[in-house]
């Protein structure tokens, strides 16, 4: 028998003691979380356009503002008409396919728009087309990957994915800006164009539908879970969805909050803080960048959001964000003026931190009272946010070109939010059912 000698035994001792290396891998669904980050930035590139051309569109073809924002409305209608049919057709042929499509719209709809002569070209090209395609890749979509992706961190995620919408303003809105005041409005709508084109490598490379597609459990997941088969009869079993859930007050009260904050942002800010500022005396350009500092602090707030919605009741959180809205909505006639003071700063802060905070409670009550019909249900009550926004965006402009100001609709606005305020507490709890414990 061999002996071993007490010094190569003491030598040794430490290396036989020392733990395994342990690696940390990142979890795939972050991956595609970032992915679905990026197509969601390149999808708001468009949509932080539409503010910028009223003017341009306005002087060069002579239509009314009314006109020009008849097609935002189309736009906003279609972006939210289309997101529960896109998130049915997710379920039926995959999210890589539908989102790679949905981008070659957007590309198509925004390119065409440069040898546009008449408005009904306008309303095809900027409201149809791309009213489709970014309503493919809406919010619903961030919920589908959400849904799919995760069963931890859902409020966390679904704040950062609301957020890239605000990214994607931030990133586009004073280039297109600058673009628009030199150099005129088609190269903008062609480098909306080309981010479009730029994002479907990524998808169709990255992203994937479901984790089983790479043998790998949802974040946070305990068990392994199957890919379900796709679900066929898309836009049927939608309609379904929807008979179903319009039967319940719940469904109206976050449809008709959600339809309040997409008249409050989308239609109203979004669409006419710059024109309005611009009727006061401000350049095209400091307007536009007061709006990008409302993307950059929209992304911090909607994460907080998420992080809220984690921890505190979704309904309160709903009320308290539509209260100080409406609040700061109601001010905004006395902070408009051709320069930039401290109390217009302070409110394109808060307004930011506002903007889309609503979107993760709105989603966890969803997956509350739904289950695992919500990101579909969710597409209905999204529809609901772009319905208001369109037809505020077009309220707007003829409220413009009526009264000479935009006063009114900035009050009119301000008390829908505290209207909302309300309707989000009355909103009820459902009622946690039991587990036996044998299942």
């Amino acid at each position: 028998m061999t002996q071993t000698s007490p010094a190569a035994a003491s030598s040794a001792a430490p290396v036989q003691a020392a733990p395994p290396a342990r690696r940390h891998r990142v979890h795939r669904a972050w991956f595609v979380a970032a992915v679905t980050f990026v197509t969601i930035i390149g999808a708001a590139a468009f949509r932080s356009l539409p503010g910028l051309l009223i003017d341009p569109l306005h002087q060069e073809f002579g239509w009314s503002r009314g006109t020009i924002g008849a097609a935002v409305s189309i736009n906003l209608a279609l972006y939210g008409l289309t997101a529960p049919f896109a998130a049915a057709l997710m379920d039926r042929f995959g999210i890589r396919r539908v989102v790679a499509v949905a981008l070659i719209v957007i590309a198509a709809g925004s390119g065409l728009t440069v040898w546009m002569t008449a408005a009904w070209q306008l309303w095809l090209c900027w409201g149809l087309l791309v009213g489709l395609g970014s309503g493919s890749m809406a919010l619903a979509f961030a919920a589908t990957v959400t849904n799919r992706w995760f069963t931890e961190r859902r409020g966390l995620v679904s704040g950062i994915l609301t957020a890239a919408s605000a990214s994607g303003q931030l990133i586009f809105l004073p280039l297109l800006s600058w673009m628009v005041e030199h150099h005129g409005w088609r190269p903008a709508a062609v480098t909306v164009s080309l981010a479009a084109l730029a994002v479907v490598p990524f998808v169709w490379i990255l992203l994937r539908d479901h984790p089983a597609d790479i043998g790998q459990k949802p974040y946070g997941a305990r068990e392994f879970i199957p890919k379900p088969p796709p679900v066929t009869g898309a836009a049927r079993r939608t309609l379904k969805i929807l008979s179903t859930s319009v039967r319940t007050g719940t469904f109206w009260l976050l449809a008709g909050t959600f339809a309040i904050c997409g008249a409050s942002t989308n239609g109203l800010i979004q669409t006419h803080f710059v024109p309005a500022e611009h009727d006061h005396g401000m350049p095209v350009t400091t307007a536009a960048s007061l709006l990008a500092v409302i993307g950059v602090f929209d992304v911090v707030g909607t994460i907080a959001s998420g992080w809220f919605t984690d921890r505190f009741e979704p309904r309160r959180l709903l009320a308290v964000y539509y209260a100080l809205r409406g609040l700061s909505l109601l001010f905004l006639p006395m902070l408009l003026g051709p320069a930039v003071h401290p109390p217009m700063l302070f409110f394109i802060v808060f307004y930011g931190l506002d903007w889309v905070a609503t979107v993760p409670p709105t989603l966890a009550l969803c997956r509350e009272q739904f289950g695992e019909d919500s990101a579909i249900v969710f597409g209905w009550v999204l529809a609901s946010h772009q319905v208001g926004a369109a037809l505020v965006a077009y309220l707007g402009g003829l409220a413009r070109d009526v009264f000479g100001s935009y006063d009114l609709v900035w009050y009119a606005s301000g008390t829908l939010c505290a209207a909302a305020a309300l309707m989000s507490l009355v909103i009820r709890r459902r009622p946690v059912v039991p587990v036996p414990a044998a299942a």
